[in-house]
């Protein structure tokens, strides 16, 4: 990202002073060289005329100023920025006004009397979700740029559904040249779940009644290396005169799997970040009457083991057992929470991923040996990459649990810390139950998942700490045979990795 360029639009100087010093302060864009570029406007006007002549990415802006109310400035302040943010700054902070604030579009909203980290965190979050909007933009301007472009995935299909020609960027997509797939039903190369919706729309695409027309499906394709991509298809039956003349249909699609999984984390950020001001008021508020409950089971717990009939005391301490375990869930939801919307900036130092692994393994050595998994490790020396020790060993411990969840009957759990072509690659293979390959492009999705008392933020929160390291996750499972998740990073420094 380039260097941002930020507005303060407020008619207290002194405090527009003080909110540009923290800012300058603070590494916003992480692995950022400069300093942001921060101009102050003391009034709206002044503000709507730099925002017109000017770009800037992210906009604070004083609820109350002396030409108008900042609420009234968002939606004016989000056209002239089109990929920017807007971040409102009041002194008197209800649900009521945080609801207006999210309705009006504005990113967040801000109590004066804050602490520097909670301006520093809200700057960065939206600095991000900024990128974010810009990075799909570009996508979308490629997405076009191959859709006018020769490089499409075509097909011609006979009314029968056979295959009759493939082009060969289409040929080498699927790795099948085409005279060994000509008479095979197109439709076979489409993923299971999504065949029954292609051959509909080639139906409908070369129907009479209502007169031929084109059609847009959207199906999932397995390329020549194995991985399922998502391709959009436009589906053409030529006709004429309320007769179809040719004797197939055009499929022209092209791969649109990058923008789809960028669109769905699009608006995961922003749905979360529009609960995000009165999300983490809530578990603020959750947390004090928990750690009371948490203090005052524990009492209780003490309190029934001194009860001298083990017929009495027996059911009693297995229902406060109950009630302990349900209360550390409720505490790791509401932590797991707030990790996601607001999370603490990662260190920068440098850290050996072969002993966070072996750390988390010798935490989970206990249940290993209960669930009577076989544990192999290949573990390279000083495997060193720059960033937070205790942000790693959250991802790999997540890593570590879900192996294990899959393999309650026991199984195979290999782990391995490697440099494999100039990156440190952390790697995690089960021999599980897998997953459904429907549900693999929505693992990292916040709240979904498939186990009973599961959160679905585990998997989540894994993915935004590896991205805060600048680091890669790819998982490839499939049902029955495991899951393999294999995080890559760059190296800190030169390594050398143990000899076989």
């Amino acid at each position: 990202m380039a260097i941002p360029r930020i507005l303060i639009l407020d008619d207290n100087a002194e405090l527009a002073d003080n909110v540009r010093e923290i800012l300058l302060g603070s590494e916003l864009v992480p692995g950022s060289t400069g300093l942001p570029e921060i101009v102050i406007a003391p009034d709206a006007k002044t503000g709507l005329i730099l925002v017109g002549q000017q770009r800037f990415d992210v906009a604070i802006v004083d609820v109350r100023l002396p030409d108008a109310f900042g609420i009234d400035l968002v939606a004016p302040l989000r056209e002239a920025m089109p990929f920017g943010e807007v971040v409102l700054l009041t002194g008197n902070a209800t649900v009521e006004s945080a609801v207006r604030a999210v309705r009006a579009g504005a990113f967040g909203l801000i109590l004066k009397g804050f602490a520097p980290e909670e301006l520093i965190s809200a700057v960065t979050q939206a600095l991000s979700q900024v990128n974010l909007k810009r990075e799909r933009a570009k996508y979308e301007r490629r997405s076009n740029a191959l859709m006018n472009a020769a490089e499409l995935l075509i097909a011609g299909i006979d009314l029968e559904g056979k295959v009759v020609f493939l082009n060969p960027t289409l040929q080498n997509f699927i790795g099948h040249d085409e005279e060994s797939a000509r008479n095979q039903r197109f439709s076979a190369l489409i993923e299971e779940s999504d065949r029954k919706r292609f051959e509909s729309a080639c139906r409908a695409s070369v129907a009479l009644e209502p007169a031929p027309a084109s059609a847009f499906v959207e199906v999932g394709m397995r390329e020549k290396s194995g991985a399922v991509r998502r391709v959009l298809f436009h589906l053409i039956g030529v006709g004429e005169d309320d007769a179809v003349t040719e004797d197939h249909i055009y499929a022209v699609g092209v791969d649109i799997t990058q923008r789809t999984a960028l669109e769905r984390r699009a608006a995961n950020a922003e749905a979360l970040n529009a609960i995000a001001p009165l999300a983490l008021g809530l578990a603020h508020e959750i947390r004090n009457p928990l750690n009371a409950a948490v203090l005052q089971l524990h009492l209780l717990g003490r309190a029934v083991e001194k009860v001298p009939d083990p017929v009495l005391s027996q059911p009693m301490v297995s229902r406060v057992a109950i009630v302990a375990s349900e209360l550390r869930r409720l505490e790791r939801l509401v932590t797991e929470f707030l990790e996601l919307t607001r999370p603490r900036p990662p260190q920068r130092e440098k850290v050996d991923l072969s002993e966070v692994m072996r750390h988390v393994l010798e935490l989970e050595a206990q249940a290993i040996e209960q669930q009577e998994v076989v544990l192999e490790t290949r573990l390279g020396h000083r495997m060193l990459v720059v960033g937070d020790v205790e942000k790693l060993k959250q991802v790999v411990l997540n890593l570590v649990v879900n192996a294990l969840d899959a393999m309650p009957s026991g199984g195979r759990l290999v782990a391995s810390v490697e440099l494999l072509a100039g990156e440190v690659v952390l790697q995690l293979s089960d021999s599980g139950d897998g997953i459904e390959e429907s549900h693999l492009n929505e693992i990292f999705d916040p709240f979904f998942t498939t186990k009973p008392a599961g959160t679905g933020l585990g998997l989540a929160i894994v993915r935004k700490l590896v991205e805060q390291h600048s680091g890669q996750i790819d998982v490839r499972s499939k049902r029955g045979a495991g899951t393999v998740v294999r995080l890559s990073f760059a190296p800190a420094v030169e390594l050398e990795s143990v000899p076989p």
